[in-house]
Parts: C-alpha cells; sequence; structure tokens
C-alpha cells in the first residue's frame, strides 16, 4: 500500500444505457482507508458505476478522479492500482487454482503469493484443481484470493459475497477490515450486509450518501 494519501472522487456523473439516463448527477468521495457501499433495486446502476470507476466504460457526462487527475489521462496507470471484481469470475476454468492466481499477477507484474492466498481463503487443498471442478463457491473464493495475492489501493467489489458460505464470508469481512486499516480503499455494491463497519451508503438513483450502521 502507498504511504500517502489516495482519493477518488466522482463528479457530475451521468451514464445512459440504451438511450435511457440511468443516473445524473452523481458525487462521491472515497479516501484511504474508507469505505463505501452502493444500494438501490436491480436497474439502478451499482454495476454500471463500478464499471466506470473502473475504467470499463465512460461516462455520459461528468468526471473520475483519481488523487486529483482524471483516470482517463493515464488509465493503465490507474488500473495498476485496483481490484476489480465483478459478478463474472474471470477466472480461466481449465486452470487450476493457483495457476489463476499466479495468471492475474502475471498481468500485474508482480510475483503472486499464491500459498499465502490459498491459505486465507481455504484453497490450499483444492489448489492444483482445474477451476472447471470448483463449486461456485470455490471459484469465488479463488477470484477473492487476488486481493491477498496482489496488494493494491483500490478494491472495487460487486456482490463480493454471492456463493460465499458463513466462514467464507467472515474471511471476507476480515480481509476487507484489515485492507481498510492499512489504508486500503473499498466501493462495493450488494443487496446485503457485508458487515463493513463505519461505511458511507450511496443509494442510487437519487445520489444520497449517509453514514452506515453496519459493523
Amino acid at each position: 500500500m502507498e504511504a500517502h494519501k489516495l482519493t477518488l472522487q466522482g463528479r457530475g456523473l451521468a451514464c445512459v444505457r440504451s438511450g435511457r439516463p440511468v443516473f445524473s448527477g452523481l458525487d462521491f468521495s472515497l479516501h484511504s482507508g474508507q469505505a463505501l457501499v452502493l444500494r438501490g433495486p436491480n436497474g439502478s446502476g451499482k454495476s454500471t458505476l463500478l464499471r466506470l470507476v473502473a475504467g470499463l466504460l465512460v461516462p455520459a457526462a461528468g468526471s473520475i478522479l483519481w488523487s486529483d487527475a482524471s483516470i482517463a489521462e493515464d488509465p493503465d496507470e490507474y488500473r495498476a492500482n485496483i481490484h476489480y471484481l465483478g459478478h463474472q469470475t474471470g477466472l480461466k476454468t481449465a486452470l487450476t487454482v493457483a495457476e489463476n492466481i499466479a495468471f492475474w499477477a502475471q498481468l500485474y507484474g508482480v510475483e503472486a503469493a499464491v500459498e499465502e492466498s490459498c491459505a486465507r481463503l481455504g484453497l490450499a487443498r483444492i489448489a492444483d484443481l482445474p477451476v472447471k471442478y470448483l463449486s461456485q463457491g470455490q471459484q469465488r473464493r479463488t477470484a477473492l484470493a487476488r486481493l491477498v495475492a496482489m496488494p493494491l489501493p483500490l478494491w472495487l467489489l460487486d456482490e463480493p459475497n454471492v456463493g460465499l458460505d458463513d466462514f467464507s464470508n467472515k474471511v471476507l469481512q476480515d480481509l476487507m477490515a484489515e485492507h481498510l486499516a492499512s489504508g486500503g480503499m473499498i466501493m462495493a455494491a450488494t443487496h446485503t450486509e457485508l458487515g463493513i463497519a463505519h461505511a458511507a451508503v450511496l443509494n442510487l438513483p437519487g445520489g444520497s450518501m449517509q453514514n452506515s450502521g453496519a459493523r
């Protein structure tokens, strides 16, 4: 984690999907050690906002700033600071658990802590098993193992606890708490309680922000 303070801001963001506005005039601000939870009904734009912040979509209006600079100025440098975990795990089913983690690390140009991440997510016994043989929950844990294997400042998580059992959900909560305590940042879309203490909540549509009592 970088020692200096990081900021992520959205200013006047608008999104149009199939010719119809999803949201407009949306503002948010996120700093080192903070979490922002996105809530709203299906179709309100939670996943879309995460994809905008990940640089996978371009806003119809407004801008996204990473430490006061537009992410459009140097998208590759910005993406080197983020973990984006969407609905799809992004795993290569022919590769093993360990090979998938190592593959993603190679894309980032870093050496992955494969054994540590497998142990933390309860994957050590199946590390050499091809992903195509894993359950949905095991695949989700394999995707989440990247958070441990390659520490990056900003986590963008779309329904991260889908398919997780109680034990795995507790592991995820611990990982998020540790990440925030070390100065990391989290933006997460969810329909359920993630257990992030003192997270701000951004309700879509409408863009109203409030303090969450989540613990």
